[in-house]
């Protein structure tokens, strides 16, 4: 049951990269793990399409491993590495991949440059869920399902902030106000929220800022634009995955 937003004020943090994160802080409550172009994306597709399971490896070489525990009709290798999909594995990072007659039934092993790295740092959480552009309101109906404080973490690029992961964060923030929810935001909010609203302005606002972010470029200099438009869709998928921290599992809520 959504909790009533009038009740109480939600602290909401956002934290730009993942070494913003206080090495010493434990999170309470829940926390949204972005990394819109392209790991939230993907994954987010992926269970979508049917998958049973993501299991998120920071290394190349722990997804190796976890690979030998699997059969090879049960399982898939997927992710990157500068955008390149990695030697040997099955997928890359493109959501457009990632349909349901590839990965139905099927437990993705999955890492990737920046995302599976942010939610790593999140395992203090307790919650934690994957969103991008493409579930938003399926994440914000989750984060009203529970009082406590909100964490936006930012995968970013490379150690570097990204705007489309900016641009997302303050999507969420703008969904919780438009509901009623009464928010304790921290500055970086405020300016992911500013982002936003500016960038809502134009019809295609979202893709554009996609396209111009230093991702969405990256993206453009290996022509994978479709990616970029496909990242850029708003509410075309319904799910919310969680990823439990002791089984290193993410799944459909």
């Amino acid at each position: 049951m959504a909790i009533d937003p009038t009740t109480q004020t939600r602290q909401l943090t956002t934290y730009l990269l993942p070494d913003l994160i206080p090495a010493n802080q434990k999170m309470k409550g829940s926390a949204v793990v972005i990394d819109i172009l392209r790991a939230s994306s993907t994954i987010c597709s992926a269970l979508e399409s049917g998958a049973s399971a993501v299991i998120p490896c920071e290394h190349i070489e722990t997804a190796q491993l976890t690979r030998k525990d699997f059969d090879d009709d049960t399982v898939l290798m997927g992710g990157e590495r500068q955008g390149v999909k990695i030697e040997g594995f099955d997928l890359g990072n493109s959501p457009r991949d990632y349909t349901k007659d590839v990965v139905e039934n099927r437990t993705l092993i999955f890492s990737t440059t920046n995302g599976t790295r942010a939610l790593h740092r999140c395992q203090t959480a307790q919650r934690v869920a994957i969103g991008c552009f493409l579930n938003r309101s399926p994440i914000v109906n989750w984060l009203q399902q529970d009082a406590g404080p909100i964490h936006l973490v930012c995968a970013g690029t490379d150690g570097k902030i990204t705007l489309e992961d900016c641009l997302f964060a303050g999507a969420v923030a703008e969904g919780l106000i438009s509901r009623g929810d009464q928010l304790d935001m921290n500055d970086a909010t405020r300016l992911c929220l500013n982002l936003y609203h500016m960038s809502i302005q134009h019809s295609e606002g979202i893709h554009l800022r996609l396209l111009e972010s230093q991702g969405g470029q990256n993206l453009q200099h290996l022509s994978m634009e479709e990616d970029v438009a496909f990242c850029a869709q708003v509410d075309v998928l319904e799910n919310v995955p969680v990823w439990d921290s002791g089984l290193n599992r993410i799944n459909n809520d």
